[in-house]
């Protein structure tokens, strides 16, 4: 070729390459914004205030405040309301069932777990109880970290809160501790370091143990114990916060029917019994704990396989035990008494009753006296109030007043100004939050408000005055009134609580069905591309026969289709793993029959039919939450499963297998690049290069075995050098090849071999990273990959007769989605599902310990995304460089193989977008389902990085391969 015509083609080929670019931006780019508009309208959004309450804002309110010289005369230290309770002991236990503390007899059947925490049972059944047990209710979504913040800022948490600390973990929006801190109670906190992340400037000590590892059941349990019982002999604090993990991270790893959920929950009966009694032995008149109040609560509950997050009653129904050690000197008026009462096992009567996570904030600023935070909607619970004793024994009146009530009387009448309080800093929140937010409530809903907020305030100036009157003379009339103002307060809350939930956790269906009406279009988009490449092709393949579409091609639609469609129902997204291999093994049968027929390449279709129950032997290990007792591997830091220590033939098979499937992927690594012709240069620097990172990894795992005596040294080298060179090396590896393809010299010939040795070098860049982070079963599912792989590539010669003529994207139409359908098997024999406990947040660690957001967010998402986008995508070209035409004359077959590698790009996208199409009308027919939040949420979010990954690689794929 001339000098000129050299640049004519590079100019040409530097042209298209930007041509497919700008085309694979653009998918990006509408895929991006369909998805974000999308989730405007679905994943739920409140805007936060920067407001905080102040004791000075009581005077702006219609209630009794508390007088100054009262305050001061008695030292108190409350300002909105007279201090009910000296100090507060909070016991969190993490993820506490509701059946882990109420008696068997509450429920239909018996469970395993049940009546572990004995010691609650025979406090709450003691006569004139002063202790009772409360059914919680938290709000979904049932994570940790939004239900704590849920519970001290008396707000309902979202997916998005928008506001000042949008990419921050601290809270800045008004909450109980800060509400503590400020207004001088001494808080100390232990346990999960989640409060030091939304609090870190609250606590007066703090002892925060790490809460990433979820194999660890004991270190946070036990740092608890270590400075929980020092404390409860000291006076230097008001408020005590240990917060316990040992129930949520053995429900996560064996669930709750289990042997380590059963020790948990008697050690922790252990312990409470323990805390009970150094309380109640500093209890008496003059006591360190004369009027203290033990709180034991759950922050969320879990389902029985140990999961929560979503809306499920086990997820959503938790516990709270309150304890006052001063004996209350009556009892609840019966209108304020939603009691349910039985006999446990042991014929003692307990009572329960229902209580809003939401009122928990409001509920303790009263007990404390402190301004409720302005962001609270929730309402101060008049049982959980009651049960302090300090509530009855309070009077906003001083003696000199006249006033004489009864100790019901006063109670009531210290509970109504309590919740006028409450109403009165709810209506400024509300008045606020719809004038300042974006998101605010319509002036219909606004009105409703104030009318009933005005019969309400109506109501208290008439109570006010019936209080004031009530001095020498009969006060008859003065508790029905006292009961109807309560009434007229908690119809306010109630309809202000129902209003909040109902636009925060509103769906915008005009967003959602942009969201998707934009998704939609990016399938015509796909679609009309592809067809438009066809026609290009058509101009360099020879027509011969007539035009067919072979059954393969027919099957490869609507395999896409079905496993689409199937999204619509909630058992199939549960089975997804399952459905996929299901196919794809169908797709298997007909090759293998097609093999037979034509009677050649039987060992491909054999092999593409053997390997498939490989692949869903590792989809129900990685699924099964009783994978942890598989004798098939042995547990490793990022693995799935684990094998028993009694079966010795499997621990061998299991530590034999990954190393063997190591050194197979090796030499098959070594073998191409040696024997390829066109692997030169930094490619086969880089390909070669990789035996290297999977040496190390073996060193690792023979490191972790038992050849070698446990030492600081070989830990170092084992956990934190060697992962850190594997990844330095796969930098490395990817920059040469960058700076390869900016600087190399162009082919204009052997472009097919040239794109296999390049398909080669990147994903052995990737590889090795990939394989560190999966742990034992990374090898082996690397190997399955790769036969796979070759066997799609292989049998793609079956599917053309001679005499027939096809369109270039229905030759490529089975092999994609045979790609498309091990991509989907490859994530979930990985052990991962989409859901957030199917991610696997060890891999984020592997080389490190300290927490950077950056790195371990990269690392969790190559190890979740690896296997199932990011090397699919990296050699989807070798299904176009490995087909041959030799009919197409020679200086066609470049354009030719760019139009069909774009193509196929195209096709791959596509099967991707479809399947997000379906799974965006899923969550919007189901978005009022049960399972909204657990199930089709994280189903969404999951599709949604995986569509939004895969178009972003492809587009990488477009400079590195199109050149």
């Amino acid at each position: 070729m001339s000098k000129s015509g050299e640049v004519s083609w590079k100019s040409e080929n530097l042209g298209k390459r930007r041509w497919a670019f700008v085309v694979f931006l653009g998918i990006l780019i509408l895929h991006g914004l369909a998805i974000l508009v999308f989730t405007r309208g679905f994943l739920l959004t409140r805007t936060e205030l920067s407001q905080y309450s102040h004791c000075s804002d009581i005077q702006q309110s219609p209630c009794f405040s508390p007088s100054q010289d009262d305050q001061m005369v008695n030292h108190s230290k409350g300002c909105w309301t007279k201090p009910a309770v000296d100090r507060i002991v909070i016991i969190v236990l993490d993820a506490l069932r509701y059946d882990f503390v109420a008696p068997s007899t509450f429920f239909d059947e018996k469970k395993p777990w049940m009546d572990r925490l004995q010691v609650l049972h025979e406090l709450a059944s003691q006569p004139g109880s002063f202790a009772k047990i409360f059914k919680a209710i938290a709000d979904p979504p049932t994570t940790s970290l939004q239900r704590l913040k849920g519970l001290t800022t008396g707000g309902l948490p979202t997916f998005i809160d928008v506001g000042n600390s949008f990419g921050a973990p601290a809270i800045i929006e008004d909450n109980l501790i800060y509400q503590m801190a400020k207004n001088g109670k001494r808080v100390v906190m232990m346990g999960d370091d989640t409060w030091v992340q939304l609090f870190p400037q609250h606590f007066n000590i703090s002892h925060p143990f790490p809460s990433f590892n979820v194999k660890d059941l004991d270190t946070v349990d036990n740092g608890c114990v270590e400075h929980l019982f020092p404390y409860l002999y000291q006076e230097d604090w008001d408020v005590l916060i240990a917060h316990f993990l040992g129930v949520d991270h053995a429900g996560h790893i064996f669930g709750v029917d289990s042997t380590e959920m059963i020790e948990k929950l008697e050690q922790y009966n252990g312990i409470l019994e323990k805390v009970v009694d150094v309380l109640e032995s500093q209890s008496g008149p003059g006591g360190l704990h004369e009027n203290t109040l033990l709180l034991v609560m759950g922050d969320h509950g879990q389902t029985i396989n140990g999961d929560h997050g979503g809306g499920a009653p086990e997820e959503v129904e938790t516990s709270l035990f309150a304890m006052s050690l001063q004996k209350n000197p009556s009892s609840l008026p019966s209108e304020t008494d939603s009691s349910s009462c039985r006999l446990d096992t042991e014929k003692r009567k307990i009572c329960t009753s229902s209580i809003e996570q939401l009122d928990f904030a409001a509920t303790v600023s009263a007990l404390l006296g402190i301004p409720y935070p302005f962001g609270s909607i929730g309402r101060v619970n008049p049982e959980l109030y009651a049960l302090a004793a300090g509530t009855w024994n309070l009077d906003i009146f001083t003696p000199e007043s006249g006033i004489n009530l009864s100790g019901s009387e006063r109670w009531m009448q210290n509970y109504v100004n309590v919740l006028c309080m409450n109403t009165w800093q709810v209506k400024r929140y509300i008045d606020v939050y719809s004038a300042s937010s974006v998101i605010g409530f319509s002036d219909k809903d606004m009105s409703h408000v104030s009318s009933l907020y005005a019969q309400a305030h109506d109501n208290w100036l008439h109570t006010k005055e019936a209080v004031l009157n009530c001095k020498s003379e009969s006060c008859s009339t003065l508790l029905p009134q006292l009961k109807k103002q309560v009434e007229a307060y908690s119809n306010f809350l109630s309809s202000i609580t129902a209003l909040a939930r109902s636009k925060w956790t509103e769906f915008n269906l005009k967003m959602m069905g942009t969201g998707l009406c934009i998704l939609v279009l990016s399938l015509f988009v796909h679609i009309f591309t592809i067809k438009k490449l066809d026609k290009l092709c058509s101009c360099y393949l020879p027509r011969g026969g007539d035009f067919v579409v072979s059954f393969e091609a027919i099957f490869a639609y609507a395999a896409v289709l079905i496993r689409s469609f199937s999204f619509l129902s909630n058992s199939f997204i549960l089975e997804e793993g399952k459905t996929a291999s299901f196919l794809l093994a169908t797709a298997g049968m007909l090759q293998l029959r097609h093999a037979i027929v034509k009677k050649k390449m039987f060992l491909e279709g054999f092999l593409f039919v053997l390997v498939v129950p490989l692949l869903r032997f590792g989809i129900e290990l990685g699924q099964s939450k009783q994978a942890v007792n598989s004798l098939f591997l042995k547990s490793f830091a990022s693995w799935t499963v684990s094998v028993d220590n009694g079966t010795n033939l499997w621990i061998y098979v299991a530590d034999i297998l990954p190393f063997l499937a190591l050194v197979i992927l090796a030499y098959i690594l070594y073998y191409k690049s040696i024997t390829h012709s066109s692997c030169r240069g930094i490619f086969k620097l880089v390909a070669v290069g990789t035996i290297f990172p999977s040496s190390l990894i073996a060193l690792a795992w023979a490191l972790d075995g038992n050849l070698f005596r446990p030492s600081t040294i070989i830990v170092d080298i084992k956990a934190y050098w060697i992962p850190r060179i594997i990844y330095v090396i796969g930098l490395l590896q990817l920059f040469l090849l960058a700076i390869s393809q900016l600087f190399g010299k162009e082919k204009t010939s052997g472009w097919e071999e040239d794109t296999i040795v390049k398909v080669t070098a990147m994903l052995s860049a990737w590889s090795s990273t990939i394989i560190i982070l999966s742990g034992k079963q990374g090898p082996l599912v690397a190997l399955v990959a790769v036969i796979q792989g070759w066997c799609v590539i292989r049998l793609m010669t079956l599917e053309r007769a001679k005499n027939d003529y096809y369109d270039s994207s229905t030759s490529y139409s089975s092999p994609v989605a045979k790609w498309s359908l091990l991509a989907v098997c490859l994530f979930f024999c990985t052990g991962h599902w989409c859901a957030f406990d199917g991610l696997r947040y060890a891999s984020a660690f592997v080389g490190f310990d300290e927490f950077n957001l950056i790195r371990q967010a990269a690392l969790l998402t190559i190890d979740t995304f690896g296997f199932s986008h990011i090397l699919p995508v990296m050699g989807l070209p070798l299904i176009v460089a490995c087909r041959r035409h030799p009919e197409v004359q020679a200086e066609k077959r470049k354009p030719l193989f760019f139009l069909q590698l774009c193509q196929v790009y195209l096709m791959y996208g596509l099967t991707m977008a479809i399947s997000m199409t379906l799974t965006i009308i899923c969550v919007t027919i189901q978005r009022r389902h049960l399972m909204v939040w657990g199930l089709f949420a994280p189903k969404f979010v999951f599709d949604a990085v995986g569509l939004l990954l895969t178009d972003l690689f492809i587009c990488l794929a477009s400079l590195y391969y199109f050149a």
